[in-house]
């Protein structure tokens, strides 16, 4: 799933791929460069003379999905960055009302809003790796500092930005998000400060790494919106991204990296209302 990000035009690109808030943009010139590595193709199993066939084959069964209707899909040609199951997927998925959780950072809380009826099988999806500690002691590995494009991006316990939960599942995109005031090709949309999305390789390509906007970000409304930061959330990133991105020799003044400041997920809680 490892791809390139689209990036405004005289801009250098990212020099390491990045997987996810891949098919990010920007800037009404930014070029679609979305590569996307290529899934194993299904390979007919080699037989022996015998007759039978390699035990390395029989191992090459369809990838499991889950029977409900997120569909929950493993990605055998991309293993967890970190051991986790499969979601798991009632018939009935829960798409009402609001769950919160707190990501506990090195550099201060940022407290989440998920919205069940926005995205349910995502929001499905980010309480089971919540659940399962699959966040915990996980670094936030990409920050962008775009005129038009203002994220952190987390998820990824390899922290290299090629890292999922092993398993994928289907877009819930939202449809009612303002026309980007700074796209005359009225395709960009506005991702608000506050908006907190998955980040993607392509379409149906979701998995665990997600985005956080501080700054209104012009996007085409490719990626699942499924909650929202609070203010002391903002206010983390805020300190975050006033540390910027570390310059190197080659690009003084760079506008996409690691932040500065490293930010790790020490925890990720759920929290539990009590009536």
């Amino acid at each position: 799933m490892s791809s390139e990000l689209e990036t405004p035009s005289g801009a250098a690109a990212p020099r390491r791929s990045v997987r996810a808030l891949t098919r990010l943009a920007g800037v009404t010139a930014f070029a679609a460069t979305l590569i996307v590595g290529a899934s194993a193709a299904a390979v007919a199993a080699p037989v022996a003379a015998d007759g039978t066939v390699s035990a390395a084959a029989a191992d090459a069964r369809p990838p499991r999905t889950t029977h409900g209707p997120c569909a929950y899909t493993e990605t055998p040609d991309e293993p967890a960055a970190r051991p986790v199951p499969l979601p798991p997927d009632p018939r009935r998925t829960p798409d009402r009302g609001s769950v919160r959780v707190t990501l506990s950072t090195n550099q201060g809380p940022i407290g989440l809003t998920l919205d069940r009826a926005a995205a349910p099988c995502t929001v499905q999806s980010f309480l089971h790796l919540v659940g399962k500690r699959f966040y915990d002691r996980t670094p936030c590995h990409r920050l962008t500092a775009y005129p038009t494009l203002s994220v952190l991006q987390c998820g990824d316990p390899s922290g290299t930005g090629e890292g999922g939960p092993g398993y994928r599942y289907r877009d819930e995109l939202p449809t009612d998000l303002p026309p980007a005031p700074t796209d005359p090709t009225d395709v960009r949309r506005v991702y608000a400060r506050g908006v907190l999305a998955m980040a993607n390789a392509g379409p149906d390509t979701n998995g665990s790494q997600f985005f956080l906007v501080y700054a209104n970000s012009a996007l085409r409304p490719n990626y699942t919106i499924f909650g929202t930061v609070d203010a002391a959330g903002l206010a983390t990133l805020d300190r975050i991204a006033a540390q910027g991105i570390p310059p190197t020799a080659e690009d003084p003044a760079p506008v996409d990296g690691a932040p500065a400041q490293p930010v790790t997920i020490r925890r990720a809680v759920r929290a539990h209302h009590h009536h």
